[in-house]
Order: C-alpha cells, then sequence, then structure tokens
C-alpha cells in the first residue's frame, strides 16, 4: 500500500520540527512549541480531501470508531448493525460502546447491503456501522433510505477508504459521524493514528471532549477546563500527526497512479475467462488501494490463492485464511471471550453468534481475492502482474476442471 512505499525528506523535516520543540503533545505548551500544531494540520488536511467541517485526530482507526460511535450517541444497549466482514475493531469498538453487535448480509459492493441491514433491523436497533471495505463504497443511495425508513443512526467506519466518495461526496460524511484510519497499510499513513470526520458540530465536540479523558478543551489552560463527560485517552501524538499531515498530502498523487494502475490490471484480467471483480458503485470515486476479485466459487478461490502463492505473486482471500477479517476467524466473539461482554451478560446477545447464517456474506466472501494497488510499480511490475495472475487463474480452472 502506498502509505508503506512513500517516505522523504518533508515527512522528516515535520517530524525534526516536533522534536526541536520538545512537545508531543497535542494540546498546550504554546510557549515552547513555537507555533507548531501538527494535529491540527492534519486536520486540516484531511479536511481539505474530504470536505468535512470538522475532524478530530486520534491515536488510531480503532479509536477513531469508538469516538465516531460516541459522538453519535451510541451507547450501553443500543443494537447497532454491522458487517461480518471487516476488520475486527469495527466490532470491538460498538462491544466496548456497551452496545450490542447484529450482524447483517454484505454483497458484492464487499459491504453490508441494504436488503442485509432491512432484514437485521429489530425494535432494538439504534444504528448501523457501515464499513466501507477495500478501497470502495457501498450503495449509499439505498442503504440511505433503510436508515430513514427506520429512523437509524448511520456511522461509517471508513478506515479502508480514505479518498473514496459517491457521487461526490467522501465516503464518511453521509451518516452522524465518519473515521477513517492512517495505520501503516492504509493510502495514507501516520504510523498509527485516525481521524474522525462530522458534519455535525455537537457531535464533533462530543466526540473530541469523549478522545481526551471528558476534556472540554473550552478556554487555554488545560488545568482548568470542565469535564462534562467522562471519556478516555485516544490522543494522538504531535510526531504521528506530523507524519499523516504530510502523507495526506500526497493522496491525491496517490489516488491519480493508482486509479491508472488499477484501470491497467482491470483491462488486462478482463480478458481471462473466470474473473469477475468486485463492485465499485461509483467508479469516479474508487480510491483504488485496492484490485478485488471475485471467482466463480470458493474452491476455484482457494486453488487460485494456492497458484498464486505457488507462482510468487501473492494475494490474499479471507475466507480460509486467518487474516482476521471474516466472521469465520472470530472464535473468541462467538464464545464471548472479550472484554467488553458486560452489556451482552446483562442483556442477553442479540443474535446466536455461533450459528449465524449469512449465506451472502460467506458466499462473497469466499470468491474473494484481494491485491493490495501500489503507487510505485513500474509498467513491467504491472505486465508481469497481470500475467502472474492470469496464469494462477488458468491453472486453478484447469485444476479444478479435470
Amino acid at each position: 500500500m502506498p502509505g508503506t512505499e512513500l517516505f522523504g525528506y518533508e515527512e522528516k523535516k515535520e517530524v525534526n520540527d516536533v522534536l526541536e520543540t520538545g512537545v508531543l503533545f497535542r494540546y498546550g505548551h504554546d510557549a515552547q512549541r513555537n507555533n507548531q500544531w501538527k494535529a491540527r494540520d492534519f486536520e486540516a488536511e484531511v479536511k481539505k480531501i474530504t470536505g468535512a467541517k470538522f475532524a478530530h485526530a486520534v491515536s488510531s482507526g480503532s479509536t477513531a470508531v469508538a469516538c465516531a460511535l460516541a459522538g453519535a450517541g451510541i451507547g450501553a444497549g443500543d443494537e447497532v448493525i454491522v458487517p461480518p466482514f471487516t476488520f475486527i475493531a469495527s466490532v470491538e469498538a460498538v462491544l466496548f460502546a456497551g452496545a450490542l453487535p447484529v450482524f447483517a448480509e454484505v454483497d458484492e459492493t464487499l459491504c453490508l447491503s441494504a436488503d442485509g441491514i432491512r432484514k437485521a433491523v429489530t425494535p432494538k436497533t439504534k444504528a448501523v456501522l457501515l464499513v466501507h471495505m477495500c478501497g470502495g463504497m457501498a450503495n449509499m443511495d439505498e442503504i440511505l433510505k433503510v436508515c430513514k425508513e427506520h429512523n437509524l443512526v448511520l456511522v461509517e467506519d471508513a478506515g479502508q477508504a480514505f479518498a473514496a466518495s459517491y457521487k461526490g461526496t467522501s465516503v464518511g460524511l453521509f451518516g452522524k459521524t465518519g473515521c477513517y484510519s492512517f495505520d501503516f497499510f492504509k493510502i495514507a499513513t501516520a504510523g498509527e493514528g485516525g481521524v474522525l470526520v462530522t458534519n455535525d458540530e455537537q457531535a464533533y465536540h462530543h466526540a473530541e471532549t469523549y478522545s481526551d479523558h471528558g476534556h472540554d478543551h473550552i478556554g487555554n489552560n488545560r488545568g482548568m477546563e470542565n469535564h462534562p463527560i467522562i471519556g478516555f485517552n485516544f490522543r494522538i501524538s504531535e510526531v504521528h500527526a506530523a507524519i499523516g499531515a504530510v502523507q495526506t498530502r500526497r493522496v491525491p498523487h496517490i489516488r491519480e497512479v493508482n486509479r491508472k494502475n488499477k484501470k491497467f490490471l482491470t483491462d488486462a484480467l478482463s480478458k481471462t475467462p473466470g474473473i469477475g471483480f468486485a463492485t465499485i458503485v461509483d467508479p469516479e470515486g474508487d480510491s483504488a488501494t485496492f484490485l478485488n476479485l471475485l471467482m466463480p466459487d470458493t474452491e476455484t478461490a482457494k486453488r487460485t490463492v494456492e497458484a498464486l502463492n505457488a507462482n510468487g505473486i501473492g494475494g490474499f482471500n479471507y475466507w480460509f485464511t486467518n487474516m482476521y477479517h471474516f466472521i469465520n476467524q472470530w472464535d473468541h466473539l462467538k464464545d464471548l471471550k472479550v472484554a467488553a461482554k458486560l452489556t451482552i451478560n446483562v442483556l442477553g446477545a442479540p443474535q446466536d453468534y455461533k450459528n449465524l447464517h449469512l449465506p451472502k456474506s460467506q458466499d462473497v466472501v469466499g470468491r474473494l481475492i484481494s491485491f493490495g494497488i501500489r503507487v510505485t510499480w513500474t509498467p513491467e511490475q504491472l505486465n508481469a502482474l497481470a500475467e502472474g495472475i492470469s496464469k494462477s487463474v488458468n491453472q486453478a480452472l484447469s485444476t479444478v476442471h479435470a
């Protein structure tokens, strides 16, 4: 992923600016910091890319999800519809909010489907935590319609989809709150970091207060600030924010190159029988961080991954590996081996997590093979990758048909 590829003088300079002040804390210490406010810079760059009115940087994408839920008013006993295909942090954030996760089906967008959400709604449903997976976006028109029908709060985890949009609006800005991840494997990285975004001023203030032990950040004396709510320490450091700000400035270039590289691969691989692609509902808004293939069936996907590995190509499937992004790997959740299980113990699980029936999700994720797009690929490398993938698929299909 580009976040692991592009480091240069700019990142070093910004980090050195922080180190020279000696102030790594994002708040206060005005006299010592020589007007260096890297968290604010990071937030400003995210607002430029997304068009969000408010942005707040925190320590990780995971804590950004927690802050997004808090900012949206999600808490103890609320049922929250979640996907079975996401990094586990999305579900963890719901549990640690004291809420109850309810799993619904994904479709070939790799995101929750409107139909899946509708079928999972109960009288106790408070919100939908929509995850935009693998660089793309959900079908927002249909999902917004369902949320309106049932008066559901929409929270967006766009951790893997920073710089993606739907019909001109950045993902993360359709709901009450949204968030992005800037860990080491994203389109831009802070090493570790996340950003909450919203166009709702009240939700923003609640979230940024929650992220810092309930400090209201009013005035210029941290020792005299009020604490209207209980929160926790989800603060980002100035060092991480400095890197995040520079990396975010690189995103328009990265996205442009990503799209060219993905188009080349898609055009080339479209000629190979047996290869399909995950649905991108708005191709103009694709961040193009992933190439997502959909094979005819799970067995073909498994054999294709085996062939890819044998041919030194790579690629990963989430269904039969331990990637930690699919419910098949979440035995600890099914057995309720989680620290934040008080709500479930008191109210009971809203679903039988051990025996969930999600055939559409099992089918889609079982057929999925993903490749991270790299911004530094040469034309020769792109050609070799396309040929290697095509060769591997042909080998897998011939084995299946033998």
